[in-house]
């Protein structure tokens, strides 16, 4: 019998260990499902990344659905996903962009404040602006309460400031279509 356990247990093991690997192998991580689905954003106040006088809360989001976007002048998926986002504005989509730019951080860069609003100008200037204005994130801590990973990454924010759906990756035709228009139409109509 004792013979029988001492196989039994370390197989036993291996099983769950294999078992919990390809379960990882095979899931998609753009479907990860954020604890603040159903959640109020989180409270921030936090200013405007062009000026740094104009501060803004979780108020911007009442009685408006909105995609909050992550995003950075930094981000290579960003920059291929603004122009989608510039033609959503045009037909009226509302869109804020929560900005952080990972250069000014003296461990990876410390670029000046006048060279990053420079930079957003001429990417937003050449690439569109589909944003109603941007958010300033300068330390990272208001994406880290919201469960960013990266960049980008957009939130789905109903009239009542309830985040909806969490979106990591870029927005384009096929992920508007499939996976955020139907909520964002939904949403409009309550």
């Amino acid at each position: 019998m004792k013979k029988i356990a001492l196989f039994a247990l370390p197989l036993g093991l291996f099983a769950l260990v294999s078992v919990f690997l390809l379960s990882g192998l095979f899931s998609d991580p753009r479907e990860r499902q954020s604890t603040l689905i159903g959640q109020p954003v989180p409270d921030f106040n936090l200013p405007d990344v062009m000026d740094d006088n104009v501060r803004y809360g979780p108020e911007v989001f009442a009685g408006k659905v909105t995609l909050l976007n992550v995003w950075g002048t930094w981000c290579v998926t960003c920059a291929v996903e603004l122009p989608y986002l510039t033609e959503l504005r045009q037909q009226g989509v509302r869109i804020v962009g929560l900005y952080y730019e990972a250069d000014m951080d003296p461990d990876f860069g410390g670029k000046s404040l006048t060279a990053m609003r420079q930079d957003i100008r001429q990417t937003l200037g050449r690439l569109g602006n589909p944003y109603q204005f941007n958010i300033f994130d300068e330390k990272r801590q208001y994406s880290l309460d919201l469960g960013v990973t990266g960049a980008p990454e957009t939130f789905l924010i109903d009239k009542q400031g309830v985040v909806r759906l969490h979106h990591i990756g870029d927005v384009n035709e096929r992920v508007w279509q499939n996976q955020i228009q139907p909520l964002y139409q939904e949403l409009q109509q309550q």
